[in-house]
């Protein structure tokens, strides 16, 4: 059976943590990886519905994502644009639609009272995800 393998990145250096470790692990385990980012949708009800990203920043950010990737020994990328009202909503969700078996993502490096009031995208992930979460700093 074929590994599918899913890597969220939002274009910084903690989510480049977390391609690099991620096209690793392809390579080792000969496993499919998709690199998905996560457009949030802001907005809505009386306004306009406003993603975070533009369509040409979100395509680069996809695009360098890959491109590491490969650098890093990945040979079965895919890229895919998940939009959503909340990133880590659409994250386990694409997983479990598409049949994910492991998700990999970074952290940024949220101690204290700014973790406790802002959470964390990775930890929402991980205590919902149907499947194993890495999470690499």
């Amino acid at each position: 059976m074929t590994k599918k393998f899913l890597c969220a990145t939002d274009g910084t250096d903690h989510s480049a943590v977390a391609v690099i470790l991620a096209a690793e692990a392809a390579k080792a385990e000969k496993a499919h990886l998709t690199i998905c980012a996560v457009n949030v949708a802001h907005g809505g009800g009386r306004g306009p519905t406003i993603n975070h990203w533009p369509d040409e920043e979100l395509d680069k950010i996809l695009t360098e994502a890959a491109e590491l990737a490969g650098k890093h020994g990945a040979t079965k990328v895919e890229l895919a644009t998940v939009r959503s009202r909340e990133a880590a909503t659409g994250i386990v969700n694409y997983a479990e639609t598409h049949g994910i078996d492991h998700i990999f993502m970074g952290t940024g490096d949220k101690r204290g009272l700014s973790r406790l009031m802002l959470g964390s995208v990775a930890a929402d992930v991980a205590g919902r995800a149907h499947c194993s979460v890495t999470i690499a700093r």
